[in-house]
């Protein structure tokens, strides 16, 4: 039971509070103050000239290739180059024992001067026979038969001349020579081992080696929509255009490639087609057999639209979309169609235009419909990627290309 004092003192507490509850009954409550529209970066696209390029990969190969073989058989007497080194067209390489083909030689030209003596004496007796016929000191017939006898003997002389030549020849073959200018490989025989004319395996390898070709291949489905954009007028062909080589560390090379040639068939096993490029190389960097990837160019983009890859979103179903501020400064999202990546931007096909001023940060803090304050992002920087990229877009095997905007990377 409470005292006596504590419930005297009870209706004047009661009567305190109801007069600040009807106090503050008495006074309407002001409504929380209304947020600001929230601040957006944008990004104003304006159409721009591009050159259109497509990385491809491919491998090395030498410029011009001789595999050194013998030309007749015998046993090797000495090796003449050192391995690694370069040679000339006609150097040395190896001696072969030519002792046999010395004496085949010596022999033919025995037989010519056999043959030649002939001859003098056949000319000697044809002369003479031409003039006893006149006074009929011999008999036509033997006239006749001593012309023959001379045509006989020039015929053997020259056979005699040919068959010299011919050992001559083979004489020289036993000093093997290097049939280009270029760097040697290592030798497959030492001296003392016998060789065989016409052999399978080659005794070394040269390579001339600047320039060299880069092989590539490319998709002909690609070539086929490449001739489809040039027909419908997007794209017009960039002319001679060198082409970058990447080695294979991601470094670029310091000298530029010139398209070759284009194969005229595909490969019905890959679907593809190759493609040659002829590459300075002089400090010998690019060695046969490299893998390397070569920028080529497909043609140039007249008025084409880059945005850069934070405005460009994919939604749940794959579509790829971008949120725009429009003339009313609401944010209305808007379906697009992009192709490549150009640098670190998207180009368009379908959805934005010139002008079209594209979000490129701050949209965690919207959604469409809303007012915003849109306020132009600085060349220099560089968004945090949205929450949803396009990484699964149709280009987006070659978003980690690193080149200019004005080069675009299918």
């Amino acid at each position: 039971m409470l005292p006596r004092k504590t419930l005297l003192r009870l209706p004047a507490q009661l009567l305190l509070v109801s007069v600040i509850t009807l106090a503050a009954c008495g006074k309407t409550q002001a409504p929380p103050p209304q947020p600001g529209a929230p601040e957006v970066n944008v990004v104003t696209l304006a159409a721009q000239t591009v050159n259109l390029t497509r990385e491809l990969p491919g491998r090395t190969n030498a410029y011009l290739l001789a595999e050194v073989r013998p030309q007749v058989s015998g046993i090797v007497k000495k090796r003449l180059f050192t391995e690694g080194a370069v040679v000339k067209a006609g150097q040395p390489l190896y001696q072969l024992d030519d002792a046999t083909y010395r004496a085949n030689t010596a022999s033919a030209r025995a037989n010519l001067a056999r043959a030649q003596a002939t001859l003098k004496s056949a000319e000697l007796n044809a002369k003479r026979s031409n003039e006893l016929v006149k006074i009929d000191a011999v008999s036509r017939q033997d006239n006749e038969n001593a012309n023959a006898a001379l045509a006989q003997a020039k015929a053997e002389v020259a056979a005699a001349e040919a068959a010299l030549e011919s050992t001559n020849v083979t004489l020289a073959y036993a000093r093997i020579t290097s049939p280009i200018t270029g760097r040697i490989g290592k030798s497959a025989v030492t001296p003392g081992a016998l060789v065989t004319a016409n052999q399978a395996n080659a005794l070394t390898t040269v390579q001339q080696l600047d320039p060299v070709y880069v092989d590539l291949t490319q998709s002909s489905s690609e070539l086929l929509q490449l001739r489809k954009d040039v027909a419908a007028g997007k794209l017009t062909k960039s002319g001679d255009v060198p082409v970058e080589i990447l080695l294979e560390d991601g470094t670029t090379y310091q000298h530029k490639g010139k398209l070759a040639f284009t194969d005229v068939s595909v490969d019905p096993g890959t679907g593809s087609f190759s493609l040659r490029v002829t590459v300075p190389n002089p400090d010998h960097i690019l060695m046969p057999g490299m893998y390397v990837r070569a920028v080529v160019g497909n043609g140039v983009r007249q008025n084409a639209i880059l945005v850069p890859q934070q405005g460009i979103m994919r939604d749940p179903k794959g579509n790829t979309n971008a949120m725009v501020v429009n003339k009313e400064d609401k944010v209305e999202p808007r379906p697009v169609k992009v192709s490549r990546t150009i640098g670190d931007k998207w180009l368009v096909e379908e959805g934005l235009a010139a002008g079209d001023r594209v979000i490129v940060a701050g949209l965690q803090k919207i959604k469409p419909g809303i007012p915003v304050k849109a306020v132009e992002a600085p060349a220099n920087q560089n968004p945090a990627a949205p929450a949803q990229p396009a990484a699964n877009g149709p280009a987006a095997n070659e978003a980690g290309n690193k080149t200019a905007p004005a080069s675009a990377k299918q």
